[in-house]
This record gives structure tokens, C-alpha cells and sequence, in this order.
């Protein structure tokens, strides 16, 4: 119980002190001595002959890891050794002893990822490279669902969350996932997937509170309806603080979002299943010089699965999604004697998403498994035409159609090769066609050795198409005050292309340790560039600005990672990768930033992270991270490299005591080592930084 007591006191150390340097002194002095005393507490019960009473409280040994069922390389289940792509899994327990409070804070234990923080509430998040607060080469899926926008083809990461005890496991995949995902899948593949209705009944309940995160909560409630009908309903509310700039004055970007939802899922027969789920959000955010934001939105989806009995199955999935967006700009200043300004204004964008899937699986015979599969999505985006920001049209209507086959085939005992592509026809660029093949080679059913080379293509958004912002008004009298464009969209912008090359390996070498290899090369064509042309006989500045599409390069790097289980109750895991990025300018073409947009990488990243279970229900979890200075490419291969972020350690820690079977309290730490960092952006005054973070929890079930 001291740890209860030393627990309260602590928060409000915390809260109330955190807001000077004595205070944030204070409380990483005061979590430290926290955890010390839980590592000291385990040294005294050793002493004392006490035995353990967490020991492998959660924790899957790394056997039952490598073993783990995947489903986002095949679309269909297979062991993680049998997985020939470069794909790492986050499982419920990880999510639980990470302390997470947010999906993209769930993220950074991906090895194989970039996530970088921007603010209280934006995040850039990518694999292999382009990360950007509007990153667009990677798709993420919850549930099936695609929660990619067409406004800019990234994701809205402020509107992705759930309750996270709710997380059966997160699959990512670093590099192309075309073949079975489609278009955007270029870099890599996030798969959030939750539990089952039937695997979270009875009551759940959440509260959290520190001097960043100032309050979390959320409920969940599961029940039994009938045989084989269970039913979950779930409530959530996340209301974090204010970071602060380089200058040392508020950011104005705080937050706050509450969402719901539920699933029910149901089994008629032994051969059939049905799962209906669906959430909704709404929320406000801080954006600094612009005013406050609103977002929204909802989404329901139905899911039946057939399976035959002779092996055969079949999926067929639908779902509705709509997303509210309402962003203020500022006002544009005036240039006398031309230009008159523009009065701050709101653009509010509304999409709808209709999304039909259908698959099948079946083995065609002892050496062929095959699946196939088509999909029809429709889109309605409405913008509002504001005088500062506009999309043309207005409102766009939009069809996709796609098509996809795979086939694995045994070409020797534990020899495979898995062949397949993707058809796809979008009203941007027509078809678009997604092939790949993938070998591997299992030496050992502990082992596998794999390479693949696969095409990916990033379609045209409606941010590369149909953007308009314009500089200002001319002033002269009507007809003559027409605007001048600063920056927009081109009808011919095409889609983005990379050839992808993959080698890896991944082994469980013995019951205590697991390691994964994996090494690529990718070449890119017909990135999105910018170019100013005059357009008119009179010359008038500034040139209108417009996307196309002169870019090209080449990436490479190196993804290592290894799992160590030192004891029972005592994990290690290190990470490291390398990765290098070339992009230059076609060959005749122009760019007006020299090829600088598209790159703001790191060259390296290590990741170090320690799990133990210690006596007395305790468990304690740190991870350390060191981030090289994200570089941008100024032109061809060996021109200057400029680093905008200086390179950074930092370190998560968090100690949990499992008071009873349904309780559990826990004291969290994020970022420990900087009462302030920076992580994304252009050196500049109001550039945000990420403050020290520590909170505590409280969760109950049963």
C-alpha cells in the first residue's frame, strides 16, 4: 500500500509543479526514486527468501511470438515464420506495459517505423522514409477499414484511437503492400486489429491524469446474449495539455476528442460468422495563430466469413465512414499597392465512404493456395469554396474498382513462391497495376530466409489535383480584381511509382532468443515536385506554383532487431535501423525547393527496451530511444545534407503494481530525459516542442 500512498502524493507534485523547471526536476527526481525503490524492493524480498509472485505475469515466451498467427501479408492466417515480408507485431500485452495513452504513443514500440511527434496533437508517422505531418506512402487499416483521406492521402492520426485495452495486436509491415492492399500501400502497412466481443466481457474501466495528459477515461461494459452473441460497448474521453515553442511560450495546441463504439459479433453456425461493429468521435483542437478546430465523424462496418468444409473460405465485408473537418486559416496580409489580403476564414471538408470487399480462399491442390478477391469504394468529398483555400470542384464524387489474385506455390519442401498483383482503376489516373513475387525458404521450422520484389504506385489526391490557394486580390477596380495564385493542384499529375527490392531473414535461434534481419532498395519515380510558370503574357508575381511530377530517387537501409529473455521475468529487445534516401531531379525536369520537400528522415535509429516482472505484482517497463537528425536532401546524390532536428535521446519509463486480479495502478513516464525536445519541423521561434510527460492510471476489471 506505501506504493499507493507515494503514488498519490506524487501526482500532485506533479501537476502543480510541472509548470517550472524546479517542479519538472521534481518530477523526474520523484519517478526515479520510484522505480529504484520497486527494483530496491525486489532486492530486499530476494533477500528476505521471498518468491515471486508476477514471474511471467503476461509475458509470451518468445516461442509463442514466433508463432503468432498474421494475417496482413497473406490476408490470411499464418505463423510469423512464415511471414516472407518485414513485418513486426505489437500484442496486447505490449500495448499494456507500454503505458500508451494514444495509438501513434503505441506505434513507437514499431522498430521499423518513423514516428515523430509534432505538437500535443499531431504526429508523422511513416516507413522507409517521406515522413510529413501529411505522409502519404502508408496505409493503415482498423478493423479492414482504410482510415486514409483522399484530401491529401495521409491520415488524420488526431482521429485514430479506440480504447487500447481493446487491441488484440497491431501488425505492421515495413515496404510495399500493393499486391494485396492496393494504392498507398507503398512504404508499409499499419494493421490494427481488436479482440473479439466474446474475449472482453464483464467491465473495464480506465482513469489517468498527469501533468500532460491531464485526464483520460474510459469504460467498456461486454455481455453474452445468447449462445455464441456477444456484445461490447465502449466510451473514451482524452484531454491532454499545451506543449510549448522553441521561444518558450505556449504552443496553443491542446485538445480534447470523446468517442464510443461497439461490436457484436456472432457465430449461427460452426461454418459461419458475423461481426458488426461501429464507432463515433467528436472533439476540438488548438492550432497556434488560427484558432480552434473541430473534427467528427463515424463509422459502422459488417463483416460475414464462410468457412467450407472442405478448406475453402470467403469474407465478404462492408462498411460506411464519414469524417468532419473543420480547419481555420488565418488572415492573409496585404502587399499595397497589388494585393489586398484575405479575411481568416474556415475550410470545412466532409467525406463519405462507401466500401464493399469481397475474398476467397482455397487450396487449389496439395501445392497451390490461392486467394482472390474484388472491391468497389465510393467517395463524396464536400469542401467548403472558401477565398483562401479552395478544392475544384466543390464536391467530388469518386469510384474505385480493384481486383486482386495471389497464388502460393510449394516448389520444394519448405520452398515457397508466392506470385500475385493488384488491379486497380481510380478517376485520377485510371489503372493502375500492383504486381509482386515473393520467395522463401524455411531451412528450419525456427528459420526463414525470404526476398521479394514488388510494385507500389501513390494515387493522385485531391491535395496534388485540385488544390487552390491563392496570394491575394489585385487591386483594381470590378472586373479587374481577380486572384492570384500561389499554389495549386495540375490536372496531369500522375501517380507516384516505386520498384521495390527485399531480402530478410528472421529465426528463433533457441527458446531465449529471437532476432529479424531485413535489407531493401527502392527506386521511385515521378515524385510530386513543384514548379513556378508564368501562365499569362503580363507577367505578375508571384507565378502560380504547381504540383507535378519531376522528382525521382532512390532508398535504401537496414532494419535489424533481436529479442533476448535473459530470465523468466526479465526481457531485452534492441532495435536498430539505417536508412539513406537520394531524391534529385529528373532528368529535364524542374522542382522550385531543389528536391527538398520529400525528404526529413533520420539516418538512424536504436531502440532499447527492458520488461521485468518483479515480486509483489510489480512489473517494470523502460525503453530508450536515440533518433539521428532528421536530413533533408538538398538535390542529387552527393549534394549538401541539412539536418533540421538535432538528433535526440530520450527514455519511457513505467512501474505497475497488480494490486488484486481486476486492479491495477500504475505510474507512467514519457520522455524523461528533456524537460523539452524537438522532433519535426523547420528550425523557427514557433517551432513546438515535446515536453517531459508523467501520469498516473488506475485500470479495474472483471
Amino acid at each position: 500500500m506505501s506504493v499507493a500512498r507515494n503514488w498519490s502524493s506524487f501526482l500532485v507534485t506533479v501537476d502543480h509543479g510541472a509548470g517550472s523547471a524546479r517542479g519538472r526536476r521534481s518530477a523526474a527526481f520523484l519517478l526515479t526514486w520510484v522505480l529504484l525503490g520497486a527494483v530496491g524492493g525486489q532486492a530486499f524480498a530476494s533477500a528476505q527468501g521471498a518468491t515471486p509472485t508476477t514471474g511471467e505475469l503476461k509475458q509470451l515466451s518468445i516461442e509463442d511470438l514466433m508463432n503468432l498467427d498474421v494475417t496482413s501479408v497473406a490476408k490470411g492466417p499464418q505463423r510469423l515464420l512464415q511471414a516472407a515480408a518485414a513485418i513486426q507485431v505489437i500484442t496486447a500485452d505490449d500495448i499494456s506495459r507500454s503505458g500508451a495513452s494514444s495509438i501513434p504513443e503505441v506505434l513507437r514500440l514499431a522498430d521499423n517505423l518513423e514516428v515523430a511527434q509534432i505538437n500535443a496533437h499531431d504526429w508523422a508517422i511513416s516507413a522507409r522514409g517521406f515522413n510529413a505531418n501529411l505522409a502519404n506512402k502508408l496505409l493503415v487499416l482498423v478493423d479492414g477499414r482504410a482510415v486514409y483521406t483522399p484530401l491529401y492521402g495521409g491520415v488524420l492520426w488526431n482521429v485514430q484511437d479506440c480504447l487500447l485495452a481493446d487491441i488484440e495486436r497491431i501488425e505492421i509491415i515495413s515496404g510495399p503492400g500493393g499486391t494485396l492492399w492496393g494504392a498507398n500501400a507503398v512504404n508499409g502497412v499499419i494493421n490494427i486489429i481488436t479482440k473479439a466481443a466474446r474475449d472482453t466481457q464483464g467491465l473495464y474501466a480506465l482513469a489517468a491524469a498527469g501533468n500532460q495528459l491531464q485526464e483520460q477515461v474510459g469504460v467498456r461494459i461486454g455481455a453474452t446474449l445468447a449462445p455464441d452473441v456477444y456484445l461490447r460497448a465502449y466510451g473514451k474521453y482524452t484531454g491532454p495539455d499545451r506543449e510549448v515553442t522553441t521561444a518558450g511560450t505556449s504552443a496553443d495546441d491542446s485538445w480534447h476528442v470523446g468517442r464510443g463504439g461497439f461490436r457484436l459479433d456472432a457465430a449461427p453456425s460452426p461454418q459461419n460468422r458475423l461481426t458488426v461493429q461501429g464507432d463515433f468521435y467528436s472533439g476540438a483542437e488548438d492550432v497556434a495563430a488560427t484558432g480552434g478546430a473541430g473534427l467528427s465523424g463515424g463509422n459502422i462496418l459488417g463483416r460475414w466469413t464462410h468457412e467450407t468444409l472442405g478448406g475453402a473460405s470467403m469474407n465478404l465485408q462492408v462498411y460506411y465512414d464519414r469524417t468532419h473537418l473543420s480547419q481555420p486559416f488565418p488572415a492573409s496580409p496585404a502587399a499595397p499597392p497589388f494585393f489586398s489580403g484575405f479575411p481568416a476564414a474556415s475550410l470545412k471538408d466532409d467525406l463519405d465512404t462507401y466500401d464493399l470487399d469481397f475474398q476467397y480462399h482455397f487450396s487449389w491442390s496439395a501445392r497451390h493456395k490461392v486467394a482472390w478477391g474484388l472491391a468497389y469504394r465510393a467517395t463524396r468529398e464536400s469542401d467548403e469554396d472558401l477565398s483562401i483555400v479552395r478544392f475544384t470542384p466543390a464536391v467530388l464524387n469518386q469510384s474505385l474498382y480493384s481486383g486482386f489474385a495471389q497464388d502460393e506455390i510449394m516448389l520444394a519442401r519448405r520452398v515457397y513462391l508466392t506470385v500475385g498483383s493488384k488491379l486497380e482503376h481510380n478517376d485520377y489516373s485510371g489503372f493502375e497495376f500492383e504486381p509482386s513475387a515473393r520467395l522463401q525458404w524455411n531451412p528450419e521450422s525456427t528459420q526463414l530466409l525470404w526476398g521479394a520484389i514488388s510494385r507500389a504506385v501513390r494515387t493522385p489526391s485531391r491535395y496534388d489535383r485540385d488544390l487552390l490557394v491563392p496570394s491575394g486580390l489585385i487591386n483594381a477596380p470590378p472586373p479587374f480584381q481577380f486572384p492570384t495564385t500561389y499554389l495549386r493542384g495540375s490536372p496531369d499529375f500522375i501517380s507516384e511509382k516505386l520498384l521495390a527490392y527485399e531480402v530478410g531473414y528472421r529465426a528463433e535461434l533457441g527458446p531465449k532468443l529471437s532476432t529479424s534481419v531485413s535489407a531493401f532498395y527502392n527506386r521511385y519515380q515521378s515524385l510530386r515536385s513543384t514548379t513556378a510558370t508564368p501562365t499569362t503574357a503580363v507577367y505578375v508575381f508571384p507565378y502560380p506554383i504547381f504540383f507535378q511530377n519531376n522528382l525521382e530517387g532512390e532508398t535504401h537501409g537496414l532494419e535489424l532487431s533481436a529479442s533476448y529473455q535473459m530470465l523468466g521475468w526479465w526481457r531485452l529487445h534492441a532495435a536498430y535501423d539505417l536508412f539513406q534516401e537520394h531524391i534529385h531531379v529528373k532528368p529535364g525536369g524542374v522542382d522550385a525547393t531543389g528536391a527538398t520537400n520529400e525528404t526529413a528522415d533520420p539516418q538512424q535509429q536504436v531502440a532499447l527496451r527492458t520488461s521485468t516482472d518483479l515480486p509483489r505484482n510489480l512489473t517494470l517497463d523502460a525503453a530508450l530511444r536515440w533518433v539521428d537528425s532528421p536530413h533533408i536532401n538538398n538535390g542529387p546524390a552527393g549534394g549538401p545534407v541539412v539536418g533540421i532536428v538535432p538528433s535526440y535521446f530520450e527514455l519511457d519509463a513505467g512501474i505497475a503494481w497488480h494490486a488484486t486480479g481486476s486492479l491495477e495502478l500504475s505510474l507512467m513516464g514519457r520522455n524523461l530525459l528533456h524537460a523539452y525536445h524537438t522532433e519535426y519541423g523547420f528550425p523557427s521561434p514557433t517551432r513546438e516542442q515535446i515536453g517531459r510527460s508523467v501520469f498516473g492510471r488506475v485500470t479495474w476489471g472483471y
